[in-house]
């Protein structure tokens, strides 16, 4: 699995940014294999009902959100608001 790197200032997995990907496969323990465009990633999907073919917001490595398939886009971000 890649891993997404890190450029400049920020990191895409401890920014306030959340990134939208898709789930291309479901793991054990409430993980799941993720495309991110770049790749795939591992990722936490314990906080929210999703499955394969859902696109998800991801900030930390933990899913906070699923998106409607209409308002995901490749490079769609959402800012954190926690």
């Amino acid at each position: 699995m890649s891993e997404l790197e890190c450029y400049d200032e920020v990191c895409v997995t401890c920014s306030d940014t959340a990134v939208a990907v898709t789930i291309v496969r479901l793991l054990d323990d409430g993980l799941a294999v993720v495309d991110t465009g770049d790749g795939e990633e591992e990722v936490s999907v314990a906080l929210v009902s999703a499955g394969i073919g859902d696109t998800i917001l991801v900030h930390a490595r933990e899913a906070i959100a699923v998106l409607q398939s209409e308002l995901a886009g490749p490079r769609m971000r959402a800012r954190d608001t926690r």
